[in-house]
């Protein structure tokens, strides 16, 4: 008897919290629990044990609404087996647990970090302090190390097949993103990972991930794969700089080359012209004197 009059004591304060709740509803639970207070233990019993079920019987409602940030869907489970869907609006379900509910989010993108973990996102971001180098690092189709971080941004489509397609779907949706990253980024070299490759690398693994996706029907829609950083390991750094300095002094030298060239060898080959050209007009002088001189003779 106690057990149910703690139900409906409960009940009514629920209901008062409920901005949506007329007043009357909560006073009218009350006037219940001080009537059964009221009346004799005998009848009392009956009374609330039925007044118990009809509450829980008229609790079998399913108010699906949508969330701040997308639409949500529920699947029903009847003994854990799954019966059917519901939208938005009123719907009910059997007490008892006999069925029981999940919701989940079918127009809300999710996201999934890699590399490193967003703590706190706002106007100054708090990033984990915490070393994600087990996922983070990676050899290069040139045998070279690097550390890539990466955001892989995605959606629910289909309910059914988010849970319960796959076991434990987020961790295996996470497994082969990881993969993916790995296969594309051996595919290439580092300098390509690191500068005109980033757009291309990212695109691939969207593409390849949205298929194997789809082959595990995980439900998933990929929407976006977006590299954040690519660096060397802080232990060879150093040396890659050192490399970077000496290519970008390699390349230096080369253009300051071949600007000398494109200088010097202009002006010398019209020297050259030039030199040709007087000779050839002093030949022809030399020719003509000397015709002139024998018709000269000969007259």
């Amino acid at each position: 008897m106690k057990s149910i009059l703690d139900f409906f004591r409960s009940r009514g304060e629920a209901a008062g919290r409920r901005p949506d709740n007329e007043a009357g509803a909560t006073a009218t639970v009350r006037k219940i629990v001080r009537a059964l207070e009221e009346m004799e233990p005998a009848r009392a019993r009956y009374v609330a044990a039925f007044a118990y079920l009809l509450g829980r019987v008229a609790h079998a409602d399913l108010d699906i609404s949508d969330d701040e940030t997308g639409r949500m869907e529920e699947l029903v489970l009847r003994f854990g087996e799954y019966v059917r869907s519901s939208q938005p609006g009123l719907h009910f379900k059997i007490p008892f647990r006999v069925e029981q509910v999940r919701k989940v989010p079918i127009q809300r993108q999710l996201k999934q970090e890699f590399g490193f973990a967003t703590e706190d996102a706002g106007v100054r971001t708090r990033y984990s302090d915490r070393d994600f180098r087990s996922e983070s690092l990676m050899l290069t189709g040139d045998l070279n190390a690097a550390l890539v971080e990466w955001v892989v941004q995605y959606r629910i489509v289909d309910p059914y097949k988010y849970l319960f397609q796959v076991r434990n779907v987020d961790k295996t949706f996470r497994d082969m993103s990881e993969a993916i990253m790995r296969k594309v980024v051996g595919d290439r070299t580092l300098n390509e990972v690191l500068t005109v490759g980033r757009a291309e690398v990212a695109l691939e693994v969207q593409v390849e991930l949205q298929a194997l996706a789809d082959k595990y029907e995980t439900g998933i829609k990929v929407d976006q794969v977006v590299l954040q950083d690519v660096n060397p390991p802080d232990p060879v750094k150093p040396s890659f700089n050192a490399v970077n300095e000496a290519q970008q002094a390699k390349e230096t030298l080369i253009n300051q080359a071949q600007s000398e060239y494109n200088r010097e060898i202009p002006k010398a080959e019209g020297a050259a012209l030039q030199t040709v050209q007087e000779a050839e007009g002093y030949a022809l002088d030399r020719v003509n004197r000397a015709q002139g001189d024998a018709t000269l003779f000969n007259a």
